[in-house]
Order: C-alpha cells, then structure tokens, then sequence
C-alpha cells in the first residue's frame, strides 16, 4: 500500500483504539477522538474507513449493551439522521479536496464547541429529531456525529446512553456508509485502509469492557476536546492555503 506508510498504520490503529475504548466506556467518542488523530496521521483515513470501523464497533457495543436499549427514543433520532445524511451526501459530490479539509475542520471545531456549549436540551421528540439530522450531517463528512446526539442524552443513565447511543450510531453509520459509496468516498482504497485498522477497533472494544466501571469520561472530556480543537484547527489552514 504506496499511500500510507507502515508507521502510519501502526499510529491509526493506535488512535482507532482509543476511541473505541473511548466510545465503550461513555457511549461515543470513536468519531470524536479517532477522526482528528486520523486526520493528523493521514486524511486517507478519513471519512470512509473509520465510518467502516465505527460500524464494527457499534455492532459490538450494541450486542453488549441490548439489554437497556429503547427503541422508542432512538426511532426519532434516526428520522433525523436520514435528512442529515442525505445533505451531507450532496454537500460531498461538490467538495473539491481542499472544500473537504475546510468542511472537515469547520465541522470538527462545531463539535467541539457544541460539547462545550453548556447545552442541556430534553430527551424528547423534537430534539431527537434536530440532534439526529445534526450527527447524520456531521458524521458522514468528518465521521464525528456523536455531540450532537450525546447532548440530548447526558443527563441519562450510562447503560441506557450506551444501549441507545449504539443503536443510532448502527443505522447512522450504515447510512453514512452508502452515502458515501455513492460521492465517491468509499472505494478499494478506503477498503484496504479499513482492513488495516479495524484491529484497533477490536483491541479498544476489549480494553472497554475492563476500563467501562473505572475511568469517569468527565476525567477525559478536556483532553478529547483539546485534541480535536487542534486537529480541526489544522484542517481549516490547510484547507485554507
């Protein structure tokens, strides 16, 4: 594989790790933490093979987490997603490279501020809804769809989040998928890419599972926020120059 070296697999997998023991323990946190190290490492990484690894993930974390997931919560948050995500597909057929590295950047830096906002919205229908067309936007450009959905759900119950969380981010990540087959940006390389990282997937789901009672994600939240802070930065001026 002449795009990416053998230290830069070796650094995904690293980060694709993380933020899947990030995404055990809390709920979220794969698109969150991964994405902007990818990015860091090498844009090929991004969207279309962590979205990949994201959908491992969450069918794991789903099988885990079954037994407190309702249903009836999740099914308006993935109406949403379903505008969301259609949006970001015409948005991606007319980005050139360096429109994507500004999306990508802009996109992360509203993450980040909408984790910092302070923002306590209801779990109810109609933020639902909103918080679902906002991640399906946000995660099939950057595949970093999780604040948005997360803040509808931070005053509920860990098992819960983590049920709930596992089965939207399934369908999202599955629509995410397709529409970025159709713009063009899932091919053989993002295949392969995929296929060289997803054992960072596997390792940080087992890490979670002993780590998910013993590690406060509060305990994190600066240090993720500051990571993607600057990796959104960086995409901007590079997007930019």
């Amino acid at each position: 594989m002449t795009d990416v070296t053998l230290l830069q697999i070796v650094l995904a997998n690293l980060a694709v790790a993380a933020g899947a023991c990030l995404q055990g323990v809390a709920g979220y946190g794969i698109g969150t933490l991964s994405a902007p190290l990818l990015f860091l490492i090498s844009p090929l990484f991004v969207p279309g093979p962590l979205t990949l690894n994201a959908m491992v993930l969450t069918v794991l974390l789903l099988l885990r987490n079954r037994a407190n997931l309702s249903f009836r919560e999740v099914r308006f948050a993935i109406g949403g997603d379903v505008v969301g995500t259609l949006l970001a597909a015409g948005t991606l057929v007319v980005l050139s490279a360096d429109g994507f590295e500004l999306a990508f950047g802009l996109l992360i830096l509203t993450a980040v501020g909408l984790s910092v906002a302070g923002l306590r919205p209801p779990l109810s229908p109609r933020s639902s809804v909103l918080a679902g067309a906002a991640s399906g936007y946000m995660g099939t450009i950057t595949a970093v769809g999780g604040p948005p959905i997360a803040l509808i759900y931070q005053n509920e119950s860990g098992p819960l989040v983590r049920a709930n969380l596992s089965a939207f981010f399934l369908f999202a990540s599955s629509a995410s998928i397709v529409a970025l087959v159709l713009s063009g940006y899932i091919q053989a390389r993002e295949l392969m890419l995929f296929a060289v990282t997803v054992p960072g997937v596997f390792a940080g789901y087992l890490l979670s599972g002993v780590l998910v009672h013993r590690i406060p994600f509060t305990a994190l939240r600066p240090v993720i926020l500051g990571i993607a802070a600057i990796a959104g930065a960086a995409a901007v001026v590079r997007g930019l120059s």
